[in-house]
């Protein structure tokens, strides 16, 4: 379970993590034993259990079937502290250059909320927040090439 409070994108260091026993027939479901150097896909309280859907993996994406989970990094970082885990969004992809804005994809679910960076620029050289979401595969190219040419931004559509 938790040690402590814990902010959604945290990776899991043994600090993080304090090991009880539960009373017989009281395990939730989904317990992880191993959640050492796994990334937390929510915020966790301090004492409860770390479960398979709380954790950034395979298990995360079983609740969205036929999707793949694809990192994209929205470029007001404020803009994301509005959305939560499990909302559903839409990626609007906007031009500088020419001012112009088209969907790059609808009602997609929010999986992972990483941690922002406690500098102003992250580890990429790029501003903005990293949000991870629930993509289609047919959308996977048409996000990726709107994230390498224009602005990302969010509605939260659900």
């Amino acid at each position: 379970m938790a040690a402590r409070d814990l902010a959604s994108g945290t990776v899991l260091d043994p600090d993080d993590v304090a090991v009880r026993r539960f009373p017989p027939g009281s395990v939730p479901s989904g317990v992880e034993s191993r959640a050492v150097g796994r990334t937390l896909a929510a915020p966790v309280r301090k004492g409860e259990p770390l479960t398979d859907v709380r954790l950034v993996s395979p298990a995360l994406l079983a609740g969205y079937p036929g999707r793949v989970a694809l990192p994209v990094r929205i470029a007001d970082a404020d803009a994301v502290g509005l959305v939560h885990v499990g909302d559903h969004v839409d990626l609007v992809a906007a031009d500088p250059r020419s001012g112009t804005a088209t969907h790059a994809a609808v009602d997609v679910p929010v999986l992972a909320l990483p941690s922002p960076p406690t500098q102003t620029v992250g580890a990429s050289g790029l501003t903005g927040r990293l949000v991870v979401v629930a993509a289609l595969p047919g959308e996977v190219d048409r996000i990726a090439g709107a994230a390498a040419t224009d602005l990302l931004s969010l509605v939260i559509s659900r």
